[in-house]
């Protein structure tokens, strides 16, 4: 199984990736596509310079991999994907090769955490309308893709991650519920700006307190993406 998880940023997909990844049965990629996706859009993020020369692969290249050989000749590979990187230029065909899980988070909750790393988000760099834009894609390829909501994993790992298997015909392994403290082999170079909690952790997070309040520009960005969460959010019920 090549099993594609999409997220925005700040969206508790760094800790499901460390689930995943602590299976046995399990090879893990962290964000395929943010080389390429940096050099197509020169944005200037944290580190860009230091990802790119990580990622020296042009987008084809990536996408070839994706639907090669899984590493270490396991039988399942879990590939965290950020759905703002998939831009013009950006292949999807390997979506069809995947089965395609699709990982939400409130908009206020991802506004708040992501500005405190990159005060000049915007719409695009959250994902919010790419998240829904290959949601449809993946339907209109024939696919019943599932969704699934943070809030959700938070509330009851057990039962969420259980659903999730159950749903993607994948076996149960309670080694997605804890992980090794610490950086994990898989990590991507920008790991040290963006994943300090989770390398504190060895397990999922409570649930988490009531929304932050947002003014301002955050508020604008956040009430921006929230028909889109809805329109997911219908979904994953």
């Amino acid at each position: 199984m090549r099993l594609a998880m999409w997220s925005g940023p700040r969206n508790l997909s760094t800790a499901m990736m460390y689930a995943f990844g602590n299976r046995a049965d399990f090879a893990a990629w962290d964000e395929p596509f943010y080389g390429p996706y940096l050099r197509l859009t020169a944005l200037d993020h944290p580190m860009a310079e230091e990802v790119k020369a990580s990622r020296p692969e042009d987008a084809i290249a990536v996408e070839q991999r994706l639907i090669g050989p899984i590493p270490d000749g396991k039988p399942h590979v879990y590939h965290k994907h950020m759905c703002q990187h998939m831009i013009d230029g950006i292949p999807r065909d390997f979506l069809a090769d995947s089965t395609n899980v699709f990982l939400l988070r409130h908009p206020a909750r991802v506004v708040s955490s992501f500005m405190k790393g990159y005060p000049k988000a915007t719409a695009d760099d959250i994902g919010f309308a790419k998240q829904a834009e290959l949601f449809e894609h993946c339907r209109a390829l024939g696919q019943s893709p599932v969704v699934i909501d943070s809030a959700d994993i938070r509330q009851s790992p057990e039962h969420a991650l259980r659903g999730l298997c159950e749903r993607i015909g994948l076996d149960w392994d309670p080694a997605v519920l804890q992980w090794p403290e610490g950086p994990k082999s898989f990590d991507g170079a920008w790991a040290s700006v963006w994943y300090k909690s989770v390398h504190a952790s060895t397990e999922f997070a409570g649930a988490e307190g009531p929304l932050p309040e947002l003014e301002g520009r955050a508020k604008a960005l956040a009430d921006e993406a929230m028909p889109f969460y809805e329109q997911m959010k219908r979904a994953a019920a």
